[in-house]
């Protein structure tokens, strides 16, 4: 199975980002976008991961002491960087509790010697994928120059600034990930609450 830990967006947030995704999808036809109802904020990507050991990272997870947090979506950018662009991104703005959830996660995780993160976390919400799909904000073999979201970064530069709005995080999941033609189908496996 495939999975990973994340937060799930508020409808009113959702709808936001929604919208603007109707707005600018056609000024970068050759990217994959997410699908609106399947935006979340990864805390931990765990990979494949065999039916017991998913039983035991639930156990692990509902040990972790999370707090709510506040989570302002502002503002975007481009991975690996804004001249060779293969993902675009929403950035997200939060207080410690954020950091320290993820960090929580990764320390109660890696005691099922899940290897924990090799860099500070920094949250984003991936709207589209362009050359070869892939997410990761390393620069990659074969990312450089490109023109791929080149009208869209001349429409976003003439738009002020990007706001959807806060939320309040009280809750985070374990999520399957299933491949599909059609883009990933994101499926919860368990509910685990902040305080």
């Amino acid at each position: 199975m495939r999975v990973f830990v994340a937060i799930d967006l508020d409808d009113e947030v959702r709808a936001k980002i929604a919208r603007f995704l109707e707005g600018v999808r056609g000024f970068a036809p050759d990217v994959r976008w997410v699908h609106p109802e399947s935006l979340h904020i990864t805390l931990k990507f765990l990979g494949e991961q065999k039916p017991e050991q998913v039983a035991s990272i639930t156990e692990r997870l509902q040990l972790v002491a999370g707090k709510r947090a506040e989570i302002r979506f502002a503002g975007y950018g481009f991975f690996p960087t804004a001249k060779a662009p293969r993902v675009f991104w929403i950035g997200i703005q939060a207080g410690p509790e954020l950091v320290e959830l993820a960090s929580g996660i990764d320390s109660a995780l890696a005691e099922l010697q899940i290897p924990r993160e090799d860099r500070p976390f920094s949250p984003h919400l991936t709207l589209a994928r362009g050359g070869g799909g892939s997410g990761s904000p390393k620069l990659r073999k074969g990312d450089g120059p490109n023109s791929t979201f080149a009208e869209l970064q001349k429409r976003l530069g003439a738009m002020s600034a990007l706001d959807f709005g806060t939320m309040t995080a009280r809750e985070f999941f374990l999520y399957q990930s299933q491949l599909s033609p059609g883009g990933s189908k994101y499926t919860r496996l368990q509910r685990f609450s902040l305080h």
